[in-house]
């Protein structure tokens, strides 16, 4: 089952990213429209001005040579002068006006000198079309236009081109002029390319105002995981500050009990045993190895329990403080294991709750306890210390190290480590691990307080 976040998040993240991506596709729709229409509007717009020049051309052409056409003469030198004018009347590179007669022959063309007297009638431009058969019909029925491809001068190649046609009836003639149209189409395409470039970069605003939507909306549902994961692991470590006091007072209640109730009653046991032996006569000395025998019971039984309720809960760590409760802890250990053992003192302690002392007391025995069984240690040196940074516990053993990182990783192996760090940070402590695998430099543990975790614990108590 998909948890909480999780669904908060699909909820929050897809419709948000939906509306942006239809947002997209409809702007890039609504781009192409645009851009169709824009298009077919500078292509009118071009045509209709395109034409209206090609008139004005044509009239001009026309008012240059009326003077010698309405003369009325035909001949041959008549019409050459009529050529001679019509060939200098160029405008720009690409400009110029061609002449044929209505048989398709070529009488002038200023930029191809080289058709001239060549019959064009059949000829096909690249789109296939009969360019010259459709201009001269068009002007044979008063003018008009033509589009086709032709040579252009300035570049040598191939372009559209509109040109416009009349004729000159009682020669036979067909006169024109034309406007490549290829730089329109460049025009167009750089038109796009702009709009392009604007939708592309209006995709790209979208985009980041999805991804920072997308951000805004994690980073909310990441704070609200965060606050809930803080509040629980409050409530977590209160938990196991209340699991922690109940267990030491446990412990402390089955001290007592140990203490007062079932050491007195074996205390009682031993007296009356040993007030049973000292009364037996010479008669009963039968009897006298049973009863001593039920006496060294009784005495190792005393001395168990003795042990266990120290070590459940240490009178001296009530009665006389953390110190003497980990100098005896330390003493009593070693002692039994055969390892050295010293207690390094600094300042004195401040007040402590004790929480903190059982905190430390428990960290202590864990650490003496992993001392003795896989350290192979001679000595061990305990510090006990406090300044201006707070309370400061360290254990140091000369025996075999071990890794620390990967023991900490290990699901199996470090409880106790983890457990000692754990009790330290349920009080507002740390715990620092020092130590290095197949060398016998040792192991040090330190455990350190705080002052500020040692006034609030005050307080609490």
């Amino acid at each position: 089952m998909m948890k909480l976040r999780g669904k908060l998040l699909l909820v929050a993240i897809v419709p948000l990213v939906a509306s942006m991506a239809i947002t997209a596709a409809v702007l890039r729709q609504q781009q192409h429209e645009l851009s169709s229409r824009q298009q077919a509007l500078v292509r009118a717009t071009y045509n209709d001005i395109t034409e209206s020049e090609l008139r004005h051309y044509v009239a001009l052409a026309l008012s240059t040579v009326s003077p010698i056409y309405n003369t009325g003469r035909n001949d041959e030198e008549t019409k050459r002068q009529a050529m001679r004018q019509l060939a200098q009347l160029d405008y720009g590179p690409d400009g110029y006006f061609f002449l044929y007669d209505f048989d398709g022959t070529n009488l002038m063309h200023p930029r191809q000198p080289e058709l001239v007297g060549r019959n064009l009638l059949e000829m096909r431009d690249a789109r296939g079309l009969h360019a010259i058969r459709e201009m001269i019909d068009k002007a044979r029925v008063g003018g008009g236009f033509v589009n086709y491809t032709w040579n252009k001068p300035s570049s040598h190649e191939e372009a559209a081109k509109l040109a416009y046609v009349t004729s000159l009836e009682r020669w036979h003639w067909m006169i024109g002029t034309g406007i490549y149209t290829d730089d329109l189409d460049r025009v167009l395409a750089a038109l796009d390319r702009q709009m392009q470039a604007n939708l592309d970069a209006t995709m790209r605003w979208i985009a980041l105002a999805a991804v920072a939507s997308v951000a805004i909306v994690f980073a909310a549902i990441l704070g609200m995981s965060l606050s809930e994961l803080r509040a629980a692991d409050a409530k977590l470590t209160l938990l196991a500050r209340k699991l922690v006091r109940t267990q030491e007072e446990e412990r402390a209640w089955l001290s007592r009990e140990l203490h007062d109730g079932t050491s007195q009653t074996l205390v009682s046991g031993k007296l009356l045993a040993e007030s049973a032996l000292e009364r037996l006569s010479v008669h009963d000395e039968r009897v006298r190895p049973v009863l001593q025998r039920a006496l060294d019971r009784i005495n190792d039984a005393l001395n168990s329990v003795r042990g266990i309720s120290h070590h459940l809960r240490p009178a001296e760590l009530d009665t006389l403080g953390l110190t003497t409760a980990l100098r005896q802890l330390g003493e009593e250990m070693c002692e039994a294991a055969g390892i050295g053992f010293t207690l390094h003192e600094g300042q004195e302690l401040p007040a402590l709750s004790d929480e903190i002392k059982t905190t430390l007391f428990r960290v202590s025995q864990e650490a003496f306890t992993n001392v003795i069984k896989h350290a192979g240690a001679t000595r061990v040196t305990m510090t006990l210390d406090h300044d201006a940074r707070g309370l400061r516990l360290a254990i140091e053993d000369d025996g075999r190290g071990f890794d620390s990182p990967a023991v900490a990783q290990h699901p199996r192996h470090g409880i106790g480590l983890r457990n000692m760090r754990e009790r330290l940070i349920a009080v507002g402590g740390s715990l620092q691990v020092t130590s290095q695998q197949q060398r016998d430099t040792g192991t040090s543990i330190e455990a350190r307080l705080p002052p500020e975790a040692i006034r609030r614990f005050a307080k609490a108590a």
